[in-house]
């Protein structure tokens, strides 16, 4: 990670240096810099293990996606307070409307932070059926975008 980067600690903070970075044509720093800002909003949850951590980080990203399109993350945090953040997960990446916002973090760039990554991850914390969901949602994006680099003419994204 860039040291500018590092450095900046609030999610505030990385939102502006983000908004700077990409006003600049430095999309890289952009990216890390909302790398930064979703693992500084789940380090405000309090986690009780290493999953949960990342699960809290994937709900941050997954809130950010919902908000972009101009949906409220309310829903998605009633859930975690009232069933715990690994069976919020699993509830939320089992639902066959693909709400999870997976493709929506693979395009920018964030898809280490989506739900089915972490469901993916640690199989062993979730229901058989949010792991196949994930898996199969997993895959699907990835022939989509394996299809769209063939169809492209001479290799151009």
């Amino acid at each position: 990670m860039d040291p500018r980067v590092e450095r900046l600690k609030t999610a505030q903070e990385c939102q502006a240096f983000a908004a700077n970075a990409r006003a600049r044509g430095r999309e890289d720093l952009a990216l890390e810099a909302r790398r930064r800002a979703i693992e500084l909003r789940a380090q405000s949850h309090h986690a009780n293990s290493p999953v949960e951590a990342q699960c809290f980080a994937a709900m941050c990203a997954h809130a950010e996606m919902l908000e972009a399109k101009g949906a409220s993350a309310a829903g998605a945090w009633q859930m975690v307070r009232r069933l715990g953040v690994l069976q919020a997960v699993d509830r939320i990446v089992s639902r066959a409307d693909g709400e999870s916002g997976y493709a929506a973090l693979v395009a920018v760039g964030l898809e280490e932070f989506a739900l089915e990554a972490v469901v993916v991850r640690h199989p062993e914390e979730f229901s058989f059926e949010a792991v196949q969901h994930s898996r199969r949602r997993m895959a699907l994006e990835e022939a989509i975008r394996m299809s769209a680099k063939v169809s492209s003419p001479k290799g151009i994204p």
